[in-house]
């Protein structure tokens, strides 16, 4: 793709330790890849960094719930970019998705806060998908996302990208 003036960037950032927000995310930037005007960056979360925040113009965390909380990982991307971004992401369009075992709105509520704090403009609920995960050798396997769960992530991102594109958000 030949990058204009005019390309937006989506920055997708996640954490997966068992595969299913990986398929998530993945899902959601085949979704946002059928918008032209829209570039999209998907990072995980230890190597993204406040310069990636600050290049985007919309953003998808992606996290697993893990014990009622977003990962571990995802937590220390936002310790590390919150304060270098803090007024200068104002506005932005953000979408939120969570891999939980039960429930997820824990999760969806810290990532919440976190973009309240930066300003940032939700285009959407947060879209949980669980898994049903409840053993520890459950949790702890490889997970596999549905189609329909993946095709709700893919209409995320390509909602939110064509947003961008026209100037929605």
């Amino acid at each position: 793709m030949l990058y204009t003036e005019t390309t937006k960037t989506l920055l997708i950032v996640y954490h997966s330790m068992t595969g299913g927000t990986r398929q998530m995310v993945e899902a959601a930037a085949r979704g946002a890849a059928l918008e032209p005007a829209i570039r999209t960056r998907l990072l995980p979360a230890r190597a993204a960094d406040a310069s990636d925040l600050l290049e985007a113009d919309g953003y998808i965390f992606g996290t697993p719930e893990n014990l009622a909380a977003i990962a571990g990982l995802m937590k220390d991307f936002f310790d590390r970019t919150y304060y270098p971004a803090l007024d200068r992401i104002n506005g932005r369009p953000y979408a939120t998705l969570i891999c939980a075992g039960s429930d997820g709105h824990n999760a969806a509520r810290q990532v919440e806060r976190i973009a309240t704090g930066w300003r940032l403009k939700a285009i959407a609920e947060p879209l949980i998908v669980c898994t049903h995960a409840q053993t520890p050798k459950a949790i702890l396997a490889p997970k596999v996302i549905r189609p329909d769960d993946l095709k709700r992530c893919e209409e995320l991102g390509a909602a939110l990208a064509v947003g961008m594109s026209i100037g929605m958000f």
